[in-house]
């Protein structure tokens, strides 16, 4: 499956054993504190390599805010085109860098957003990805939305994970978790709109055509043109 240009790709990261080690040792330092400490981070490598990892790698789910107070998630009414999006549900990706994007928009000054966060299944199983489309409010977008966020770590167990979706030969699996029940976080992480490596990449959208680009993205469809 060709995917279209305005797909991103994470980029290129190799995991050596010395980040494996730090990366491990700085969650499981953090989640012995208890409650929901702010991981004091200091390695060297970008913030948005450390949250991939433990996704990957650990038994956590990763929630972006605005607000970095957050003591217990409580499932919500979503709004979404899509019905698993759209229930009363805590949300949360099993990815890094889409977490991070919904830590650092300010939704207060953007009026809708459109976003995914896939991998695709060839025909052997095998999954390539991660693969990611942002987009905000195009009237927003040059007044730069964004802000000081948190990234919340929380227990992998209560979330079940959106199925995949069958496209031709392929199948889409999408990084997006959701828990009916509330969860408590373990430990959050502060980020900033520079660490996010796709920020000059961030499209813009016409919010009265938003269904069109939801489409686009179900059905590798070009991305819409301006009217």
């Amino acid at each position: 499956m060709i995917l279209p240009d305005y797909w991103l790709t994470r980029p290129s990261v190799n995991f050596d054993e010395s980040t494996q080690i730090a990366f491990d040792g700085l969650l499981n330092t953090t989640l012995s504190i208890g409650g929901c400490p702010t991981i004091q981070f200091t390695l060297p490598w970008p913030k948005w390599q450390f949250l991939c990892y433990i996704a990957d790698h650990h038994d956590i789910a990763l929630h972006g805010s605005g607000d970095p107070d957050i003591v217990r998630f409580e499932p919500r009414q979503s709004s979404d085109l899509n019905e698993f999006g759209n229930r009363k549900a805590v949300y949360a990706a099993s990815d890094g860098l889409w977490a991070i994007f919904f830590a650092i928009v300010d939704r207060e000054r953007v009026m809708s957003i459109t976003n995914a966060c896939v991998r695709l299944a060839d025909e052997t199983g095998t999954l390539h990805g991660p693969y990611y489309v942002f987009s905000v409010s195009q009237a927003a977008l040059p007044n730069q939305p964004w802000r000081t966020g948190t990234v919340y770590l929380l227990p992998r167990n209560p979330f079940t994970l959106q199925p995949p979706i069958t496209f031709g030969p392929n199948e889409v699996h999408i990084a997006q978790l959701a828990s009916l029940v509330p969860v408590q976080p373990l430990a959050k992480l502060t980020v900033t709109p520079a660490d996010f490596p796709f920020l000059t990449q961030i499209r813009g959208h016409d919010d009265q055509r938003l269904q069109e680009y939801a489409t686009a993205l179900q059905t590798g469809a070009p991305w819409p043109s301006d009217p």
